[in-house]
């Protein structure tokens, strides 16, 4: 076995993801940062945008099942739901699992906007791929995904 496919010894393991979370950090703001600006040109806040991802990705939610995934309070989701219903990019239906939670659905003006949005994301990061490999990629996925399981229990909404 390698160095590389040892397992991380515990007393490195803080450091070693302490190093994930200080990039992490700054590539979410400047990610943030960049949907920001390209925000007028596409007609969508980054909220609205987070939204109509969210809703493209999982079909239609609740505005608290939005909320958990998004691990940002439903107070939050709501105002963001309310400025895409008012641009008509999403609609309240009726729940049939809880009359009163409404689902938020893609309307056709939505599923057009976020596919616009995700395409033109889609060939940016095509453009800095790099000699990135499947691995490196499964790896981060994996790193991040551990991560975030580790914070899963802390309340967004408080």
């Amino acid at each position: 076995m390698t160095d590389e496919e040892r397992p991380l010894p515990p007393d490195e393991a803080g450091p070693r993801l302490m190093e994930v979370f200080a990039l992490v950090g700054p590539l979410y703001r400047r990610v943030h940062r960049k949907i920001e600006q390209d925000a007028p040109q596409q007609g969508l806040s980054v909220g609205v945008r987070a939204v109509l991802d969210l809703l493209h990705e999982h079909g239609p939610m609740t505005v608290p099942q939005m909320g958990r995934a998004q691990s940002i309070s439903r107070q939050f989701v709501q105002r963001m739901v309310n400025g895409a219903v008012a641009d008509g990019l999403v609609e309240a239906v009726p729940n049939p699992a809880h009359a009163r939670s409404s689902l938020i659905r893609l309307t056709d003006a939505g599923c057009t906007a976020i596919d616009a949005v995700i395409a033109r994301e889609h060939a940016l990061l095509r453009a800095g791929a790099g000699d990135l490999t499947v691995s490196d990629v499964d790896t981060c996925v994996r790193v991040l995904g551990r991560l975030i399981a580790l914070f899963e229990d802390v309340n967004v909404d408080d």
